[in-house]
């Protein structure tokens, strides 16, 4: 019997810079799972201030990264994403049920998932994006919940298995506006 060889995965880590610049040269799909309870650099956003107060946050749709995803959802890419959620959310989770509301403005589609049902689906607790169903970018974080830096995949059968997860992920989801209608944070 012929044994299959066992493929090791060498870690290409690229800078945040690279990292930024493939949603300029991505075609088709961007999609994302976002699975902590807490990102570090959303907290020192005027934004993430605002929200705290109790106040409607002031979404800048200008920014550069917000008119690359508008331009290219106006031209026909798919971006999306899967938010998994704490029962009860997080500070940081309802900061980002409240910033949804951008991402939508922008094109994107925004689907929610509480943690126990990824889990039950065993999703992995990793953060990551597919671009065009070809490159998954594996976001690192540190303890202190920092992006610090991005690991690009690109053998076929690991895009493969998070394809799968994207695939599961999007399925079990809920879609964002019914998903705040049963928190009680419809607007």
């Amino acid at each position: 019997m012929r044994r299959q060889k066992e493929v090791e995965r060498v870690p290409r880590i690229i800078s945040l810079d690279a990292f930024g610049k493939l949603f300029e040269i991505f075609e088709h799909t961007a999609w994302r799972l976002e699975t902590r309870a807490r990102y570090a650099s959303d907290e020192s956003t005027d934004t993430y201030a605002q929200f705290l107060k109790g106040e409607h946050p002031r979404w800048d749709l200008t920014t550069p990264w917000s008119v690359t995803i508008r331009e290219k959802t106006a031209g026909g890419a798919t971006v999306g994403r899967v938010r998994v959620v704490d029962d009860p959310p997080t500070p940081g989770q309802r900061y980002l049920l409240a910033h949804a509301e951008k991402n939508i403005a922008l094109g994107e589609a925004i689907r929610h998932l509480w943690r126990a049902d990824a889990e039950q689906h065993s999703l992995p607790a990793e953060d990551f994006w597919i671009f065009d169903s070809r490159l998954v970018a594996l976001l690192n974080f540190d303890e202190d919940d920092n992006l610090v830096d991005v690991e690009l995949i690109t053998e076929p059968a690991e895009v493969n298995r998070y394809s799968q997860l994207r695939d599961t992920a999007w399925h079990y989801a809920i879609e964002h506006t019914a998903f705040t209608a049963r928190l009680g944070l419809a607007e």
